[in-house]
């Protein structure tokens, strides 16, 4: 197949840092080429692709000190999409809701995976007025706010298994804390948790300018007063390897309706087991007691702390390569893109296209 990925431009593909969606973008991109599909992806100029690169800016926006407003370059990126649309079968969306209008009159070759929060009250008009796009769910909680619009499919992220191995036998004496600064995803919770322990807690996390005040104001000065816990700050994919894997176990203290949490099945991976806040889509990722434990406070998450060494690491691997793995996740999507009612027609149509303009005959 003919396959067009549509990133979004705050980060590269993949991010240096911190950055979910495109790295899931990155993921599905490379398992497609390795598959043999002819995969085009639409991205930073400073993303790493073994796809066909069409590059929208030079770098990624959140990197680039002359970006002051980011929408611009995004409807450069629609733009382009637009002028090559007839060069694909499937045209798979990454941008949330920007591309709604232009795919309209061909949205029966498209799909658009949902990768935020749905419960914001401005999204609700917007899909009411776009009710037959084709969406993806990247849990099924996060469907739960939405009006009736058009599920094709609900797809878990997935990770190459070679991306992070497991450690059967951590190194470290911690708990680890990895994501982002910020109220919803609870660090104060995970501190609270260490001042309750008095096991050593590392957080490995970005600041948005949009959370500096929470930083300045709740969690450095926790921090401050919490001997016991030491701030990393952002690290990248060959470091993460190494803080997840010698973890005794990934704090997940999260206060939202988290549409996945990539950081959960990275932790899987590492054979580290999760403690997790009964949030969003924590029950469909954490088998509790197998790849970890759920929780509803803080109480119960000190409680699980104790109970980490019941967990059997080789089986949470193995939880990990069952569920959430690159190609089981790309399965999903290919599954998705053959069920497109114009997908086949767009790939005859361009078949014939290019036959005729190289005088060959075509059977449909």
């Amino acid at each position: 197949m003919k396959i067009a990925q549509i990133a979004p431009l705050a980060e590269s593909v993949p991010p240096r840092l911190y950055g979910g969606t495109e790295r899931i973008v990155s993921y599905i991109t490379e398992e497609l080429v390795r598959q043999g599909h002819d995969v085009t992806l639409f991205a930073s100029g400073d993303s790493r692709t073994s796809a066909r690169l069409v590059p929208i800016c030079d770098t990624a926006l959140r990197l680039d000190p002359r970006v002051q407003d980011p929408l611009p370059h995004h409807m450069i990126l629609l733009d382009e999409v637009r002028r090559r649309v007839d060069d694909f079968d499937v045209l798979h969306f990454h941008i949330d809701l920007l591309h709604a209008p232009l795919v309209s009159e061909l949205a029966g070759r498209t799909l658009t995976t949902l990768h935020g929060r749905l419960d914001l009250p401005d999204l609700m008009p917007f899909y009411r007025t776009f009710p037959d796009l084709p969406l993806v769910s990247i849990s099924n909680d996060q469907r739960r706010p939405m009006p009736p619009v058009n599920w094709v499919g609900t797809v878990h992220h997935g990770l190459p298994r070679d991306l992070l191995p497991v450690t059967e036998h951590p190194q470290g004496d911690y708990l680890a804390f990895l994501g982002r600064i910020s109220p919803e995803k609870r660090p104060d919770r995970a501190i609270a948790i260490a001042a309750a322990t008095g096991m050593t807690l590392k957080i490995a996390a970005k600041i948005d300018k949009a959370d500096q005040a929470y930083w300045d104001e709740v969690i450095a000065p926790m921090i401050r007063v919490t001997p016991n816990v030491e701030y990393i700050g952002e690290i990248n994919e060959r470091q993460k390897a190494e803080f997840l894997g010698n973890a005794l176990g990934l704090l997940f203290p999260i206060d939202w309706p988290e549409p996945f949490g990539l950081v959960m099945i990275e932790a899987m991976a590492c054979g580290t087991p999760v403690i997790a806040f009964r949030c969003g889509s924590v029950p469909e990722i954490i088998d509790h007691g197998v790849s970890g434990f759920i929780v509803d406070t803080v109480e119960e998450a000190v409680t699980a702390v104790s109970h980490l060494d019941r967990i059997d690491r080789t089986r949470v691997r193995a939880t990990f390569e069952r569920r959430f793995s690159v190609e089981r996740m790309v399965t999903d999507y290919l599954d998705l893109y053959r069920r497109l009612p114009d997908a086949d027609a767009a790939a005859i149509s361009y078949r014939r296209f290019r036959a005729e303009a190289t005088g060959l005959q075509i059977v449909a």
